[in-house]
């Protein structure tokens, strides 16, 4: 009995060590992934924008001011594809494939864009992303 003590405290010590760390793993970035695209889903650029690396924010939501995109952008569908983790837990990269349109094009646009996370702050932010309706604004 007073050993069992111990190895059940033990195993609680562990549990909750292991899941600490797997909220930084792939865990804890698909709500982010999820929380980004369907904010730009419903056009709330400044929720979106909450997910980014800070020095990109601003940018970001100057462009969709001057491309009128709460007015133009429709995001249609996203699906997220693929997503590796770095080897230190510290990085994420994110296969999406993403259709839009942006007025005045009547033409529906599909890409397959990359997004690379990384883990700051206790937090997974958006750091780059190529393809898509934002392609060359987080370079």
């Amino acid at each position: 009995m007073r050993l069992l003590v111990p190895l059940v405290l033990l195993a609680l010590f562990c549990g909750a060590c292991a899941h600490t760390q797997k909220s930084t793993g792939l865990e804890g970035l698909q709500p982010v992934v999820d929380d980004f695209y369907k904010r730009l889903r419903w056009k709330d650029f400044r929720g979106a924008a909450r997910h980014l690396v800070p020095e990109h924010r601003e940018a970001f939501l100057n462009a969709r001011r001057e491309l009128h995109d709460e007015r133009d952008l429709s995001i249609t569908d996203y699906e997220v594809l693929e997503v590796g983790l770095a080897p230190d837990g510290m990085r994420a990269t994110v296969t999406s494939r993403i259709q839009w349109m942006r007025l005045p094009s009547p033409s529906e646009q599909t890409a397959t864009t990359t997004s690379e996370f990384v883990y700051q702050g206790g937090v997974w932010l958006l750091e780059r992303q190529l393809e898509g309706p934002f392609a060359g604004e987080l370079p």
